[in-house]
């Protein structure tokens, strides 16, 4: 019989880079010439960016920012090493980097024996490494392939792969996972089972998945057909879980997101997260209430940037299935200024 660890971690890009880039998407974003002016100036901010933004824009910020979620970084490492698992079922998205126009699957995952990568976010990277630095990060063949068998059996019609498509490599959500998990370097010894989630959808070609090109307006028309619903990840991840509890397999199952993007949210003239949002699925996360989450309308989720949420979606809906009421334990790092606030967790 099967065993299960929950884990919930950020794949923010900027935290391979040093301090002063950390605030690389604020900067892009006040170039916005639909800006108001009332936000053109830090002083139109509201109170708390301003004081996050500092005297010295965002440095020491950055820096606490930093100290934070390393420390998070270590703790579900020590968590996935002291429970030792067969493999690591990662659930992320994937930012036109692997999907593009050819096909874009709801679900796929990816049943490697290896893959060899790098760090997309390497210039400047925070351990010096060098550019050109390769990873070969060893996938799961058979449980890969396990996991899509029972999914289909069950109802999931996911696609699965033996090999990426346009991407040479892990795309980031899945490499920044690993990156971060070994932050220190010892070494990522754990066989990786990257479960692809269309969390971007509607977006996805339309805006590559990226930050918004602000030289042209995109109508209803221009957009792409929808992400699965909160709904379906949720099932989806209840099916994974059942999945494994009836394998041999002990695994570590992860949803590797931030949450609210700034980028993505246009009430907010897309300068700053939907914190209100964000603190809302917090707060109901850490008292089990799953069916806030469950329920969530799609455009609640693309209105308040929490795109990236539905990776989390999967990982609850496992961990509902399992009878988890709560992660044993949680950690929430607002900000306004680093695009996105950094959620951790721990089931087990």
């Amino acid at each position: 019989m099967g065993d299960i660890l929950g884990v919930g971690l950020t794949h923010f890009p900027f935290l391979n880079n040093k301090d002063e880039n950390m605030t690389t998407v604020l900067k892009a974003m006040r170039k916005n010439p639909n800006l108001p002016d009332e936000l053109k100036e830090v002083s139109g901010w509201p109170e708390a960016m301003r004081e996050e933004f500092g005297d010295d824009e965002g440095l020491s910020a950055a820096q606490k920012h930093r100290e934070e979620c390393v420390q998070e970084f270590r703790k579900l490492r020590q968590e996935i090493e002291e429970f030792n698992p067969d493999f690591i079922v990662v659930f992320g998205d994937d930012q036109y980097e692997n999907f593009k126009e050819d096909i874009i699957p709801s679900f796929c995952i990816g049943a490697y024996d290896s893959v060899i990568s790098k760090n997309k976010f390497a210039k400047n990277n925070v351990w010096d490494e060098d550019v050109d630095k390769t990873f070969k990060i060893q996938g799961h063949r058979t449980g890969g392939k396990t996991l899509a068998s029972d999914l289909i059996l069950d109802g999931f019609d996911v696609a699965y792969a033996y090999e990426p498509a346009h991407f040479d490599g892990l795309p980031h959500a899945f490499m920044n996972t690993v990156l971060y998990l070994d932050y220190d370097r010892k070494g990522f010894e754990f066989p990786l089972v990257p479960f692809q989630v269309n969390c971007y959808g509607r977006n996805v070609i339309a805006q590559k998945g990226g930050l918004p090109d602000f030289s042209q307006e995109l109508s209803k028309e221009d957009l792409d057909p929808p992400a699965p619903t909160p709904k379906r990840c949720f099932e989806l991840g209840a099916a994974v879980a059942r999945s494994i509890k009836k394998s041999p397999y002990r695994v570590a199952v992860v949803a590797s997101s931030s949450w609210s993007h700034a980028f993505l949210v246009e009430k907010n003239n897309f300068l700053y997260p939907d914190l209100e949002a964000d603190r809302k699925l917090y707060n109901t996360m850490v008292h089990g209430e799953y069916d806030y989450w469950r329920h969530l309308s799609p455009y609640a989720i693309e209105e308040s940037g929490q795109q990236e949420v539905l990776n989390w979606m999967c990982l609850l809906g496992a961990m509902e299935e399992l009878g988890y009421k709560e992660p044993t334990d949680s950690k929430f790092i607002e900000t306004y200024i680093m695009n996105s606030s950094k959620t951790f967790a721990v089931y087990k």
